[in-house]
């Protein structure tokens, strides 16, 4: 590790190193910072190189001669430097461009005083001293590339503890320019490489780069004769015999080297000709010896990710650059044509003999650091020097025969579950926008009605489908459109695993060919490649590369002899899976069996593999285009080593403790994988990497979009599946432009000049008996992803996104660490809370020696925690703010603030007020400091080039905005001092409650002042059980409304997979956290007109009481409303108020008191918290200790908010009830109707819409209570009620003034969308109610859930009043049983139709009578029931039939012949319907608990609700299952109807 902090309390806070300042020759203020290199000061030319590895390399490469180097990438010296000792087979330094350091000067963003890697001998620090060079860091570094860029390269000066601040127009800058820096680095006298091999080249040292000789020398097998700058070649004073001449790279300005241009041309005169290659420097030597001109570019091209045009063939590459000048490509003299083109700023890159073997580049092909992709070149000449025949280089005339489709149909990934989640409807989204660029008719089949992509209205920058298709995405039912559609081509790349087999078996069946459509993009036996794991290993093979040591079993014997080859323990999956369903780590043969026979149960095949766990795991997203353009888009480290999903690990972007030589090994190597394999489009690949050397296996290659493709298109600005849309069209990549800049080529690798932090959101506390264990199954149900400029910032960020709870990463202070297991075995098991763990142990003075031992997480990552704990530690030793503030006060602030730490984490620290009050405190004090966030743009090319993005984050680590402040923008006064709530006495708890944060202010706008200010949209946040896709609709429909009523819009939100945080839907976005810190800040730099809270979900809506109380404008419902609604208590005490039915219901004020409430009014009873989403902690108590233990779980999930309970109705009808009001008017409603009895969380029922069964007293009852709650809270906006029916008797449940996860369910079943019209009434505008009669709706929708019970081990697969379901489908059909089939089918359920055998499992007599009349139907229709005793029992007894009976288990192992179980196994069950006796939720281990466990880990299709089962029945009575019609949505809108139409 590097240089020890020391042990001063406080010295974390402030900074290491000794103050400097760097002056610029234009006159503008000097910038500040800190040392961190030689204590000196120095001048030269500032210039900035993107490149985000490889400052070692960049350090010493002779071409950055005189001058100060500003690296664009954030975050410098996490790997340290290595061994300036250890020598190649050339006796030059291994890992070095020269023997010394050629910059003049450093500048960076951050330094990292800690470094970890194994190849590193010494700081970066330690180094710069040694060598004298002075560095410095702490500069807004994104900033001064900015000004780089604008005017040009400045002469600047480092001065390193400066005695007095001058100005800039007073410092004495030396002018680097002006010396011959090439004879500063050339070498003085010939030196001899690789002497005695057979082929002689001369090369002139003008700062030539070692990697160049390696190539010729070791790759190439040449005599390299090594000469200084002014060699005479003509005189040849040491007699050297040369076949070629090759001519470096180097510093400065070309003109300033005669001599070498004088023997250049003596070399081009001779006769027979002799090759002659250049390189950088070399290019413009050559062009000024041939007679062309060169000029001196305004900043220059320094960096890895230069696109450069090969002009013979039209392919472009990625090229790693540094020089200043280039050549005129207008004054090319006759027989001189340009070689190759810069894709970015046309600049010319290279030049070229038309008749003799004459050439060069502007670039580097041997880079070091950046990509190899050239290195070709250096073939070539070493080729034209042995005369040997050369290749004829042409275009591929690909992009004449490109081929045109009038019609696409793209297949959607259905609903969200875990493993394939919102990320496909971005992609999908994605794709349909490029195919209707391309002027392409789209058919889309997706279930899935939370989407965006299945939305039918047209907007200007999101088109959508021509036709959806809501049905189930089956080969059958895909083939039924295709044949009705006849599209000309398909696409299955962006929907998942499910898209993807669908395409595989349509094709292998030879039913695509047969109907004349094309796959698009990636060919299926590409696809297959990389699906089948010895395949995959055999192509591997070809270009010797290796995965991990894996066997493919097709029987669990295999799979045994399989793991004794490779050695326990070995990792277990299921080929074709995604998300590493079915797989596992298994230590001994009986864990393999287990595992291998749950995999069987989903797979035909499954894999045996090497555990490779404690390597780090990395992954590059790979673009490929029909022309063989091939880029690297992003590349991630995982901060957990391998032995994780990488779905379950945090994901760190760009890779953090990779150095140049192991980033691009890695990848090259992808490059070539992707190439061979023949992938068009985009995939990524997986590696696994030794963490002390430079060995590596592939783990796998996905040939699709996937959740990494969601989140790198995010985190780079690189919209990946618009991009592998257009490729799979036959599009190259040069002729895509950079959605970003609008200027670039598409056909770049992104430079980030932050980092990017991703975190998954787990919900494994909802379900009993499941282990919160991490392992190669993915768990996680969404994720959030962090932007900042250092790894502390992201890392505390992500914290509070994925946990609105917590306040940053704390460790003891976090509440999720169970005390009950020592801390050393919660950091050696990966769990969703090791994180936890792992920063409590740190907090309690465990070496990160200790915990890298234990968890094996790199160090680096470990420091930064460390320094996180540190700054913690320093706070509360303060224990106020004025203490910590009273020296270096604004430091000390902002050093905190860098580090990611939240104004109410500071607070709670410094022992102020707990909650809003505290907070606000601690913004004053900050604000008043001058600390506030500055505003970043991501543009893909860290400032290279000018961009025009709206793509936005906040942060600390800078003092200049890339976007300019809007005229609105307002600054608000602390709440505490001026409070809105004028009525409230300070002293009250309601007013603690209410005056929690910042600030006041009213102001009064007219429409176009509010249009021009904008209105904030707050999205969703993580995806979670409860909050899904469905409220990112929500969020799109509202930005895309305001955008077409004249309104800037400006979305915040922190979701990688959704549509909303796509820069294209909003003017601003901000890619930041929904906390009111953050709010806050954007709200009074936009100076918006006002923010829209009830769009997404529950975490904005939490937020408008103290987003109202700090003075912002809260669109629609006032915040004390919504405060009213939530609020359990206070919304019953309304309802009693007025007259309103609702069950009998209590505050709990003591466990004793609930009790008595219980029994007063009868057991079974509901306990719900307040202000939460999804019924979280909301459980039906059947008796007293289920009680009390549930009142227990509440209080912790409800914190300082009202539990409620209430009597708990049997048998009732749940009714949904969803609308838009103005004013308290309702303007539209709709009233869908949940199959199953209330007991059953609205998010995991059945809802048929329009209701079918509701009695019209009913409806009436329903429509009047809605109206009357409207009026009562004032609503403006979106709404929903949710009642229950028991005969004609209606009571309220509960009341959101948000909208819900039905809404986009609503609007599209009666294709208006209620979000739209709700945007326009909450903005003030005009509002008329859509002409909807839902009695005169001649076809039904039903929604289904979608469940993940399968990656869920352990849980209990039953239906219960918290929601657990992690999607949802819904389709449409002419009658209730049409629809409900199809929405069935669509979750992925299985008719029993293999075996056409049932088992039949009800609990009570009650249950087995509903059921009887079905039961009969299905014996009927000639199943093969089988029973457990007592339902076998009941049904020979009522009905006369008889079910083959099978005993009920008693335990995992009891499956003996004659059980359910050994049945189950055996594969003899289809179906299973098993009624449990009640909804209550009971931790014991029952037989029915064993059966519904046993369906699902063996892939048997499980029904757990009577009506549903019932329903099932009634389907397969009308012979459903026999075929359906194929309808579009637009089929059913347009189905006559009598006495209404739209």
């Amino acid at each position: 590790m590097g240089e020890d902090s020391g042990n001063d309390t406080f010295k974390c806070l402030d900074s290491q190193g000794d103050p400097s300042l760097l002056y610029l020759a234009d006159d503008s203020p000097p910038l500040k910072g800190f040392a961190f290199g030689h204590p000196s000061s120095i001048s030269g030319e500032v210039v900035f190189n993107t490149g985000m590895v490889g400052y070692p390399e960049a350090l010493t490469d002779p071409s950055y001669r005189g001058q100060i180097l500003v690296l664009t990438y954030p975050l410098i010296g996490n790997y340290g430097v290595p061994d300036e000792e250890l020598m190649d087979n050339h006796n030059l330094p291994k890992y070095f461009e020269s023997s010394a350091i050629h910059i003049a000067g450093l500048i960076v963003s951050s330094y990292s005083w800690e470094h970890s890697h194994w190849a590193a001998t010494k700081s970066l620090s330690k180094w710069l001293t040694d060598n004298k060079i002075p560095a410095m860091y702490g500069v807004d570094t994104r900033a001064l590339t900015m000004k780089l860029r604008e005017c040009g390269s400045i002469l600047g000066r480092i001065d390193t503890n400066p005695k007095e601040e001058l100005s800039s127009s007073l410092v004495e800058y030396d002018d680097p320019n002006k010396r011959n820096l090439v004879s500063e680095v050339s070498l003085k006298e010939v030196k001899v490489y690789g002497a005695g091999n057979e082929t002689k080249i001369i090369a002139y040292d003008c700062g030539m780069k070692y990697n160049i000789i390696r190539y010729l020398v070791e790759t190439h097998k040449v005599e390299l004769h090594v000469v200084p700058f002014d060699y005479d070649l003509e005189a040849n004073p040491s007699n050297i015999v040369w076949d070629g001449l090759f001519l470096s790279n180097g510093p400065g300005d070309p003109t300033m080297c005669p001599q070498t241009i004088k023997s250049i041309q003596y070399a081009l005169e001779l006769e027979p000709p002799r090759p002659i290659f250049g390189i950088c420097l070399g290019n413009q030597l050559l062009a000024l010896a041939a007679g062309a001109k060169t000029y001196k570019l305004k900043y220059g091209n320094r960096g890895m990710n230069q696109p450069a045009i090969d002009l013979r063939t039209g392919r472009c590459y990625i090229t790693p650059q540094n020089h200043g000048f280039a050549v005129d490509a207008n004054s090319l003299p006759e027989g001189w044509k340009p070689l190759f083109l810069n894709a970015n700023d046309l600049t010319n890159e290279g030049i070229i003999h038309i008749n003799k073997p004459f050439f060069s580049v502007q670039f580097h092909p041997e880079a070091s650091g950046g990509p190899t992709d050239t290195a070709f070149l250096f073939e070539k000449f070493v080729g034209h020097v042995r005369k040997s025949t050369q290749p004829l280089v042409l275009q591929d005339g690909l992009h004449y025969h490109r081929k045109t489709y009038k019609k696409v149909l793209l297949v959607g990934s259905g609903g969200l579950s875990i493993g394939q989640a919102g990320e496909f409807d971005y992609s999908g989204s994605q794709c349909i926008k490029a195919l209707k660029e391309e002027g392409i008719e789209v058919i889309l089949i997706n279930p899935n009605i939370a989407t965006v992509q299945t939305s039918q209205e047209k907007h200007d920058n999101a088109p959508c489908a021509d036709r959806v298709y809501f049905l189930p995405i089956r080969p059958a039912v895909v083939m039924d459109i295709i044949n009705k559609e006849k599209p000309d081509g398909i696409i299955v790349s962006m929907g998942g695993q499910t898209a993807l087999n669908v395409g595989v078996e349509l094709w292998n069946a030879g039913l695509l060919q047969a109907a004349g459509v094309e796959v698009l993009g990636t060919q299926i036996p590409v696809i297959e490649a990389t699906e089948d794991r010895e395949i995959f290993s055999e192509k591997l093979k070809e270009i010797d590369e290796t995965i991990a040591l894996s066997y493919s079993a097709t029987n669990v014997e295999e799979a045994l002899a399989a793991a004794d080859k490779i050695g326990y323990p070995v990792l277990v999956r299921a080929a074709f899976a995604l998300g590493g369903l079915g797989s596992g780590f298994a230590n001994d043969p009986a864990e393999l069996k287990g595992l291998a026979m749950k995999a069987f149960a989903t797979s035909n095949q499954i894999l045996i593999d090497q555990d490779l766990r404690g390597w780090k795991e990395l992954e590059y997203e790979v673009v490929r285009d029909s022309s063989d353009n091939c880029i690297t888009v992003c590349n991630m480290e995982n901060f957990d080593p391998l032995g994780i999903h990488t779905g379950d690990s945090i994901v760190v972007a760009p890779s953090q403790t990779l150095t140049n030589r192991e980033y691009f090994m890695l990848r090259k190597t992808a490059l070539k994988v992707v190439r061979h394999l023949g992938i068009v489009g985009e995939c990524n690949i997986q590696y696994a990497l030794n963490p002390v050397s430079e060995k590596y296996c592939i783990i796998e290659v996905n040939a699709r979009l996937s959740r990494s493709s969601a989140l790198a298109s995010k985190a780079t600005g690189y919209p990946l599946a618009y991009v592998a849309t257009k490729l799979s069209l036959g599009r190259d990549l040069v002729s895509i432009r950079n959605s970003v800049t609008k200027t670039t080529t598409a056909c770049f690798e992104p430079s980030l000049d932050y980092c990017v932090l991703k975190m998954p959101r787990w919900d494994l506390k909802k379900f009993a008996r499941v282990s919160n264990k991490l392992g190669s199954s993915m768990l996680s149900v969404g994720e959030v992803m962090a932007i900042g400029r250092s790894f502390e910032e992201v890392m505390q960020k992500a914290c509070r996104m994925v946990n609105p709870a917590l306040h940053g990463l704390d460790g003891e202070d976090s509440n999720l660490i169970d005390d009950s297991v020592d801390l050393a075995t919660r950091l050696k098991t990966p769990t969703d809370t090791r994180l936890f763990a792992v920063q409590t142990a740190l907090e309690q003075g465990w070496t990160i020696d200790q915990v890298h031992e234990l968890t094996r997480i790199d160090k680096w990552f470990l420091s930064k925690l460390e320094n996180i704990a540190s700054m913690r530690k320093a706070c509360l030793e303060a224990g106020s703010i004025d203490k910590l503030l009273e020296t270096n006060a604004r430091a000390r602030m902002l050093a905190l603030k860098q580090a990611g730490f939240s104004d109410r984490q500071l607070a709670r620290y410094l022992n102020l007020q707990s909650g809003t009050n505290g907070e606000s405190r601690v913004r004053e004090k900050r604000k008043a400091l001058g600390v506030v966030p500055c505003v970043k743009q991501i543009d893909t090319l860290a400032a290279e080039f000018p961009a025009q993005t709206n793509y936005l984050y906040m942060t600390y680590s800078g003092d200049h905005d890339d976007v300019e402040q809007p005229h609105t923008s307002q600054h608000l006064q602390p709440a505490y001092k001026f409070s809105s709530s004028k009525d409230l006495s300070a002293d009250t708890p309601e007013f603690n409650r209410r005056a929690r944060a910042m600030s006041v202010g009213t102001r009064n706008q007219n429409l176009s002042e509010a249009k021009k200010a904008g209105v904030m949209v707050l999205g969703c946040g993580a995806y979670c059980i409860g909050s899904s896709v469905e409220f990112d609709w929500c969020a799109v429909s509202c930005v895309r409304q305001l955008r077409r009523d004249g309104f800037k819009s400006i979305i915040v939100n922190y979701n990688p997979e959704t549509v909303s945080t796509d820069y294209d839907e909003s003017d601003r976005l901000y890619f930041e956290e929904l906390s009111l810190e953050r709010v806050t800040d954007i709200y009074e730099r936009e100076g918006a007109a006002g923010v829209v809270v009830s769009v997404g979900g529950q975490i904005p809506n939490n937020l408008s009481g103290p987003l109202a109380d700090s003075g912002v404008k809260i669109l629609g419902t006032d915040a004390k409303d919504i405060d009213r609604a939530e609020d359990r208590r206070a919304f019953s005490d309304m309802l009693d108020t007025m007259g309103i039915q609702q069950p009998p219901w209590a505050v709990l004020k003591s466990k004793d008191e609930a009790v008595k409430f219980a029994e007063k009014v009868n057991y079974p009873v509901l306990v719900r918290p307040s202000f939460v989403l999804s019924g979280a902690a909301m459980r039906v108590a059947a008796d007293e200790e289920q009680l009390r233990n549930f009142l227990d779980l509440a209080s912790d999930v409800a914190d300082d908010k009202p539990v409620v309970v209430t009597k708990f109705m049997l048998e009732a009808k749940e009714i949904e009830f969803d609308a838009v009001a103005h004013k308290g008017n309702i303007l539209n409603y709709a009233i869908g109707e949940h199959l199953e009895n209330a007991g059953v969380h609205s998010g995991d029922a059945t809802v048929v819409l329009p209701a079918q069964k509701l009695y019209v007293n009913t409806i009436r009852q329903v429509k009047r209570y809605a109206s009357a709650i409207a009026k009562a809270l004032s609503i403006t906006g979106p709404f929903n009620i949710q009642f229950m029916a028991k005969g004609n008797h209606v009571q309220v449940i509960e009341c959101n003034l948000r909208a819900s996860r039905t809404f986009p369910f609503v609007s599209k079943t009666l294709n208006h969308n209620f979000i739209s019209l709700a945007t326009r009434a909450m903005c003030g505008l005009d509002v008329k109610p859509y002409r909807i009669s839902l009695l005169d709706i001649d076809y039904v929708c039903v929604k289904a859930p979608m469940f993940s019970f399968t990656r869920l081990r352990g849980a209990d697969p039953t239906l219960g009043v918290e929601m657990a379901s992690t999607g949802e489908v819904a389709c449409f059909g002419e009658d209730q049983h049409e629809a409900f089939l199809s929405a069935l089918l669509s979750t992925g359920f299985k008719l029993p139709n293999r075996k056409r055998s049932i088992l039949l499992s009800i609990a009570s007599n009650k249950f087995r009578n509903e059921f009887a009349e079905s039961a009969q139907i299905l014996s009927d229709l000639g199943y093969r029931l089988y029973g457990t005793p007592g339902t076998s029992k009941f049904y020979k007894e009522k009905l006369g039939l008889e079910l083959i009976e099978t005993k009920k288990p008693d335990n995992d192992d009891d499956d003996g012949e004659g059980t359910a179980l050994h049945e189950i196994k055996e594969g003899n069950i289809d179906m299973i319907v098993n009624i449990s006796e009640d909804t209550t939720r009971r931790d014991e281990i029952t037989s029915g608990y064993l059966i519904r466990r046993a369906a699902v880990d063996f892939d048997v299709s499980l029904v757990t609700n009577v009506k549903c089962a019932i329903q099932i029945a009634d389907c397969l009575n009308r012979k459903l299952d026999q075929g359906m019609p194929v309808r579009h949505i637009k089929e059913y809108y347009k189905i006559p109807t009598v006495g209404w139409s739209a």
